[in-house]
């Protein structure tokens, strides 16, 4: 099978060390082979003619933008020649296949595959659906049946309501009668009407269901159709699931249904990771690493940067990537390393119900899957003696400063209620990558879990929830601002997305690694906090400046 779309780098890459290991997908600084190799799709993507799509850069051009995620993947062939290998998530251009990109696993959209044919299928049943659902006799049927039943409970209340009047009407008339006959006469009235109410029921009961079999002619073909749709729309799913297989070195297929055990996440294996990695076991290469990027503009609930480099995703391309890089030696995962071993967590303040400490960056506030090291373990051993939770309330990983901590489950109860009432205040110092020119504001922008790449977030106007930050602008150099932040709320990574956003301050926090650049540290940092002592009710401020 020749190898087409393997690209030799163009200039001398002799000075370059190749690397021991093959990048860890999801969380990684770009080697300068993938830096090369990224630089040279970028070119392609402002001067290429190959292909027409609205990247969102062109305010002139036409269409709806849609920014997209590229790969790029170095390789090695059977010769030993170094090259790389391009590949874009999704469709571009409408399109699974462009020119000098490697294709998708399983094309959906090739006119004679199974895929296409079995949607033509599935699209006639839902021509046929609709062309009942159009039909002037079924629309009329519909009409009748709810014209009847309203006929009839109008018709059969009145009848009840004249029943009802009446009654009063002969009760008022049996105190007047004088003779058998006229009470005969009474009771004889009593009786037709009750007999007219039930041959009025009766009737319309006959013709209610005549009218529901006239409809029932065009519901069960209906209910026929969409029956048969959702039959070969779940084999057509399963058979999809089976077929969209992924292959590593060893040879060795594996399913989309295989690897998810189940129903994998929408758009599974459509990621440039996949493709990059199935099109070089196919053609013999060896990986040696690879780098993703995003061109374009950002989505509107996610934080993306024109020519920012990202990782893959956790949801979609995890369970797939730990089959397609079987055997292969892969990078360290930083997320098993305790970069906060060597720390030190300052006390900055205690007593004997409570204590504050200056958390360092990269410490966990309590203990993670892998690792252990966290405030909650110190303090524990701080204060063996100490009931409850500790950690009153968490911080990120990245983010330095001010923890309280309750030294019994009562003082935690009591300080959690006041987090729980809004009492408590903090301000956060924060460095961003960029000039902010207004002074001030207020950033309100629900958030919610992004489940397939957690532990980002992304901002949801439907599902998400309610998050506020006031902000102030505190200096600014060249190239930076540092600002004050006063969350209202307490998201996960509520003012690192709320910096990040376009609809935010479209700023990024300096060194934050999941929404801007990754630089020495996140330069975020929790300065104050004020809360009354749970037991003296004195309102406290404790502050720690931020060290960068």
């Amino acid at each position: 099978m020749p190898i087409t779309l393997f690209q030799e780098f163009k200039q001398s890459i002799s000075g370059i060390h190749l690397p021991e290991k093959f990048t860890f997908p999801f969380y990684y600084e770009p080697h300068p082979l993938s830096i090369i190799a990224v630089a040279a799709l970028q070119h392609y993507l402002e001067s290429q003619t190959d292909f027409e799509h609205n990247f969102g850069l062109n305010t002139q051009q036409e269409g709806l933008p849609i920014g997209k995620m590229f790969g790029v993947l170095i390789a090695q062939d059977a010769s030993g020649n170094l090259g790389y290998l391009w590949a874009f998530s999704g469709k571009l251009a409408e399109s699974n296949q462009l020119p000098n990109f490697v294709p998708t696993v399983y094309d959906m959209l090739a006119h004679d595959g199974y895929f296409k044919k079995e949607e033509l299928t599935i699209n006639e049943l839902n021509r046929a659906i609709e062309t009942i659902e159009q039909d002037t006799e079924y629309l009329t049927s519909i009409e009748n049946l709810q014209n009847t039943i309203q006929q009839a409970e109008k018709e059969l209340a009145e009848q009840k309501q004249n029943i009802k009047t009446g009654k009063k009407i002969r009760a008022a008339q049996r105190k007047l009668a004088t003779t058998e006959q006229e009470l005969e006469a009474l009771n004889k009235a009593s009786q037709e009407e009750g007999i007219l109410l039930k041959k009025m029921t009766q009737y319309w009961q006959y013709k209610t269901e005549e009218a529901s079999k006239n409809l029932a002619v065009f519901t069960i073909k209906i209910h026929q159709l969409k029956e048969s749709r959702k039959e070969k729309s779940a084999s057509l799913q399963q058979k999809l699931f089976e077929e969209y297989a992924f292959i590593n070195q060893f040879g060795t297929l594996k399913s989309l249904g295989s690897i998810f055990q189940g129903n994998p996440p929408a758009g599974a294996g459509e990621c440039a990771a996949p493709k990059l990695l199935h099109y070089a076991f196919q053609h013999q290469l060896k990986p040696i690493a690879m780098a993703e990027f995003w061109w374009g503009q950002s989505p509107k609930s996610e934080v993306r940067k024109h020519r920012q480099y990202y990782p893959a995703c956790t949801g979609k391309c995890q369970p797939i990537l730990a089959h397609m890089l079987e055997g292969i030696p892969v990078e360290d995962n930083p997320f098993t390393i305790n970069h906060a071993e060597s720390k030190v967590l300052e006390i900055v303040y205690e007593d004997e119900f409570i204590a504050l400490v200056n958390k360092p960056t990269e410490l966990l506030s309590v203990p993670g899957k892998k690792v252990t090291d966290s405030v909650y373990t110190r303090v524990k051993l701080l204060y063996p003696a100490a009931t409850g939770p500790l950690v009153v309330h968490r911080l990120d990983m990245s983010t330095s400063g001010l923890l309280l901590i309750a030294k019994s489950s009562s003082v935690h109860k009591k300080l959690q209620s006041q987090f729980i009432k809004r009492q408590i205040k903090k301000q956060y110092i924060a460095l961003l990558d960029g000039l902010i020119t207004e002074e001030h504001g207020r950033i309100e922008l629900p958030l919610r879990a992004d489940f397939h790449n957690l532990p980002n977030q992304l901002v949801c106007f439907t599902f998400g929830k309610s998050a506020q930050t006031d902000w102030e602008v505190l200096s600014r150099t060249e190239h930076h601002t540092l600002i004050r932040f006063y969350p209202i709320t307490g998201r996960t990574h509520q003012l690192r997305v709320h910096a990040a956003h376009p609809s935010g301050l479209n700023t990024p926090i300096v060194g934050d690694d999941l929404y801007g650049t990754r630089a020495n540290r996140l330069h975020l940092h929790a300065e104050s906090i004020t809360f009354q002592h749970p037991f003296t009710k004195e309102t406290m401020t404790i502050s720690v400046a931020a060290n960068f």
